[in-house]
């Protein structure tokens, strides 16, 4: 059994498609063809399911794919290792919710790339629970996600800390105009996808104002999300940092503080407990914690 079936195989799983996964593998898309055949054949079962909107797993595909993830994720980590001289270089891999990426880390990662320019950095958004589970397979070194976080395979860093806001259409000029003015089902509830903390949180936030029946309706970008609070499509809710980064996106909508138990959350910054400490993802939680000492041999 090839490692590099192993590793098109997974890919073509996580991204759902032969497209796709050739863009990210770099590659065209007869060779990944070639490699999911190739890997088929040997085990002598179909791992896909092929239809109109890409391919998904079979159930001998879904019993392979952890396998496939780890040793794909050990043979990336092994290479890395030894390559590792204890001056941050080579590749890092790590993921953030986006509106962490929007707010919080172009400053920590001008930092780094200011003190480790050898260090070549890829950065992928998701909700936290895609988030943890790319950490926990391998795929990302590390990722920014909302806390808590409990897992014995992770390490968490505290990174920064964020009050969330109601966000609403400037109409609403208090929470209970918005709860006066709004059918018993509520107002229209603009979401992340499945897995994003902050669309749990408001689903919570919704069940205490009497309003569970809510439509939902979700938005794949964060200007997408605030665009359609301002034509007051619906309300969501962010960090408080997230809407206050542009004065021109303050006028075009209205900030309401909710109580403590919604309002503050944690980010942090996960790792695999047993993952080898790659000198660049030292260099990258030296930065988070400030630390001005350069790390190298």
């Amino acid at each position: 059994m090839e490692l590099t079936d192993l590793l098109t195989f997974s890919t073509v799983a996580r991204l759902g498609g032969i497209t796709r996964a050739a863009d990210e593998l770099n590659t065209v898309q007869s060779n990944v063809t070639q490699r999911i055949k190739a890997l088929e054949a040997e085990i002598g079962t179909a791992l896909f399911e092929r239809h109109s909107r890409g391919m998904s797993l079979t159930g001998a595909g879904r019993r392979l794919l952890p396998y496939a993830q780890r040793m794909a994720a050990l043979s990336r980590e092994a290479v890395l290792a030894a390559r590792d001289d204890g001056e941050p270089k080579g590749p890092l891999s790590i993921g953030s919710m986006e509106t962490t990426a929007a707010v919080r880390l172009p400053t920590l990662l001008a930092e780094f790339h200011r003190r480790y320019p050898a260090v070549r950095l890829t950065l992928r958004t998701a909700p936290t629970a895609d988030l943890v589970a790319a950490v926990l397979d391998g795929t990302l070194d590390g990722a920014f996600v909302a806390g808590p976080i409990e897992h014995a395979e992770l390490t968490a860093t505290p990174a920064f800390t964020e009050e969330l806001v109601l966000v609403t259409a400037p109409r609403w000029t208090s929470l209970a105009a918005l709860r006066a003015g709004t059918p018993e089902s509520g107002p229209t509830a603009l979401v992340f996808r499945t897995g994003c903390t902050y669309r749990q949180r408001l689903e919570q936030v919704f069940t205490e104002f009497g309003w569970p029946s809510a439509a939902r309706f979700e938005l794949g970008t964060l200007d997408g999300m605030v665009g359609c609070v301002a034509v007051d499509m619906g309300v969501t809710l962010l960090p408080r940092a997230v809407v206050e980064r542009d004065n021109h996106v303050q006028r075009d909508i209205k900030i309401h503080r909710l109580n403590p138990q919604h309002a503050h959350v944690e980010t942090l910054f996960i790792q695999r407990r047993t993952a080898h400490q790659y000198s660049a993802l030292q260099g990258l939680v030296a930065c988070l914690s400030g630390d001005d000492r350069v790390i190298a041999a």
